[in-house]
């Protein structure tokens, strides 16, 4: 099979999406003639059309509330904010609009949109445009979140929240565009809600989320050489999240780490563990649950004081043998 890179799997997404369904657009800052903050949308134009991908204003509240006034016409768009910081300034269309509004009407009135945003750090972007704050979002009831990890989840994942009637913030790791994995031509799904185990292992589960997968798989290889048997469970998506494969890993393990980039404080690992006390998984662990997360600063410019921030692979490696009494 090919190999593409994440950034190629989300355009190839929405290409194909777009020749299928006429009611899909995509709208945001530069994403024309430009291609995207990325350039994940380079060559979209010329194909679809300055109708169906509509440059706007610098406006994030507005960009975000004409795509939830389009999507209650009918319309299904797709919209691209540069950095997921600036989900701050459209928090109140997406939680006080698009989170409510099915409910509120029963249903009757619904709204088929996709958030797709760029997140995290390792770019050198500063305090600003370098945070993780998807469990500002995965809090509200009535939007769904997905985090894809590869290529290949992140082109069936996007399908899936293409395909969703409600609204789904759908984060982009910076840091994963340029990566890599096997991925088919043609259309496919994968469903919302559904974990994929990254690794299997014995000894200890890692859950880790994004670019933390890629950092949790390279250090399960090297607690491998030390004789610990690492299984990395990719939840892919916060809302839905995947409780029984969590839960049934750490059954099976007995310990669990649960990693993420976001501030640790009041991250979604405290959900994920939360989840694991409150089932039956918690009769099963043989050491307490160990969460690994951001510092509780904004982020530095500096690259080395920008990598002190965030969990890396010997943070990791050390928490694990930590969990697995190995210190």
């Amino acid at each position: 099979m090919r190999e593409i890179t994440y950034l190629e799997a989300v355009r190839e997404a929405m290409s194909q999406e777009m020749r299928k369904n006429e009611d899909v657009y995509i709208l945001g800052e530069d994403i024309g003639v430009y291609g995207g903050a990325f350039g994940v949308t380079r060559g979209m134009i010329e194909e679809f059309g300055p109708e169906r991908v509509r440059n706007t204003p610098i406006s994030e509240a507005g960009i975000a509330g004409t795509a939830v006034g389009s999507a209650l016409t009918g319309m299904r768009p797709i919209l691209e904010l540069q950095f997921s910081d600036f989900i701050t300034i459209a928090l109140d269309q997406l939680v006080n609009q698009a989170a409510k509004i099915r409910y509120m009407y029963g249903g009757k009135g619904k709204v088929p949109m996709v958030v797709r945003t760029p997140s995290g750090s390792g770019t050198g972007a500063a305090a600003q445009h370098s945070q993780s704050l998807e469990a500002w979002v995965a809090h509200i009831p009535g939007l769904k979140v997905v985090q894809p990890s590869t290529a290949y989840d992140a082109k069936g994942l996007l399908k899936a929240a293409m395909d969703d009637e409600n609204p789904v913030i759908f984060y982009e790791h910076k840091l994963l565009y340029k990566t890599s994995s096997e991925v088919p031509e043609e259309q496919y799904s994968i469903p919302l809600g559904k974990a994929d185990i990254k690794r299997e292992g014995t000894d200890v589960t890692i859950v880790a989320t994004a670019i933390m997968v890629h950092k949790a798989l390279e250090a399960a290889k090297e607690l491998e050489k030390e004789g610990i048997s690492v299984e990395v469970v990719d939840p892919r998506t916060l809302v839905p999240l995947d409780k029984d494969t969590i839960v049934e890993s750490v059954k099976k393990t007995g310990r669990v780490v649960v990693v993420h980039e976001a501030v640790k404080r009041g991250g979604f690992g405290g959900e994920i563990a939360s989840v694991i006390a409150e089932s039956e998984a918690f009769d099963f662990l043989d050491a307490p649950i160990k969460r690994l997360g951001g510092a509780e600063s904004p982020i530095p410019y500096n690259p080395e004081l920008e990598k002190a921030h965030v969990p890396q692979v010997p943070d990791i490696i050390q928490a694990v043998k930590e969990t697995v009494n190995r210190v």
